[in-house]
């Protein structure tokens, strides 16, 4: 009895084992992945503080944490099983799909480049704009969260799209663990600093009030006005890095589709360039190496969003636009 119970514990401790090691193995896949989404998360964290404006502070956190639930049921209901059906039944279409969220990457970051250098009515600016027939604040309120979602949507596909496209084939419950973790993961990390940076002026005014004198004392009422005041730069700083992320990954995911179907001379040129500029530095030469790696996926990035504002603008906008007229006419 004494033999039979210590191999059985012998067998836990070995599935122990193993389960610890799928999960190490899941939890590193899944920050490898998170890392190589980076670019995707920073525009997402960008983007989503501009549908809180406009509303009282109550009403900020209550409609960051709708926007958060729609965004993680985009993930977890809709597109982790989708990205799943494709990595088991249609695995070549992967990087198509890819490809095509770095073109529209790219072109959305183009654009914002495009309107800063040359102003114009902003298209991603009417998404939030508010609607003059909304006079009820739950109704604009309800708008808002519609738009926020429906844009996550198409970030958060990308995300699991690269996701999977990072993961090594290990299986359909590894995918499905591994995406799952990303999916929650990056939920929480960008929709709880999205709550952090909408709350943070309203800290700040608070700790620079008289309310908090005893508790802060002038260095913490320092803080807090610094807060006040540089918070509207930091928004307009995120929203650059936001820009140039866009543009960067959507190009070094261009690049990379690219290398699949054999045209890999322009990524083999750019990493050989940021191997040069790595050995060339004495320090922090990794640091300027991926500069340079990111610098040439965003001159590509901004070239393909370049020949993409015009061809939307004049042939898939028109067009887009007659098929819903058709549509409208036919209901």
């Amino acid at each position: 009895m004494s033999i039979g119970l210590i191999a059985l514990l012998d067998d836990v401790a070995a599935l122990a084992k193993v389960a610890a090691a799928s999960l190490d193995d899941v939890a590193g896949q899944a920050a490898r992945a998170g890392v190589k989404a980076a670019g995707v998360v920073i525009d997402d964290a960008a983007v989503t503080p501009r549908y809180v404006v406009g509303f009282s502070p109550a009403r900020e956190i209550p409609i960051v944490w709708r926007i958060a639930r729609g965004s993680l049921r985009n993930k977890l209901i809709f597109l982790l099983p989708a990205a799943l059906a494709l990595g088991a039944f249609a695995p070549w279409a992967i990087t198509p799909l890819l490809m095509l969220g770095g073109a529209y990457l790219s072109y959305e970051g183009t654009e914002k480049v495009a309107e800063w250098l040359f102003p114009h009515a902003a298209h991603a600016a009417s998404e939030v704009a508010t609607d003059t027939s909304v006079v009820d604040a739950k109704a604009l309120e309800d708008q808002r969260v519609a738009s926020a979602i429906k844009t996550d949507f198409i970030l958060s596909a990308e995300i699991m799209a690269i996701t999977l496209a990072a993961v090594p084939d290990g299986g359909f419950w590894t995918e499905a663990f591994v995406l799952a973790v990303v999916a929650i993961g990056i939920t929480a990390v960008v929709y709880g600093g999205v709550a952090l940076i909408v709350k943070a002026d309203d800290i700040g005014l608070s700790m620079a009030s008289g309310r908090w004198s005893a508790t802060v004392g002038s260095l913490g009422r320092a803080f807090g006005r610094g807060l006040v005041v540089g918070m509207p730069v930091f928004l307009k700083v995120l929203a650059v890095i936001g820009t140039a992320a866009m543009i960067w990954v959507g190009g070094g995911i261009l690049l990379h589709g690219l290398e699949g179907y054999g045209i890999a001379a322009p990524a083999h040129l750019l990493h050989d360039a940021s191997l040069a500029v790595a050995g060339a530095v004495p320090f922090g030469g990794g640091l300027f190496g991926w500069l340079v790696t990111a610098a040439g996926s965003g001159i590509v990035g901004l070239a393909v969003g370049a020949i993409l504002i015009p061809l939307v603008g004049r042939v898939f906008a028109p067009l887009w636009a007659r098929l819903r007229g058709r549509e409208a006419v036919a209901h």
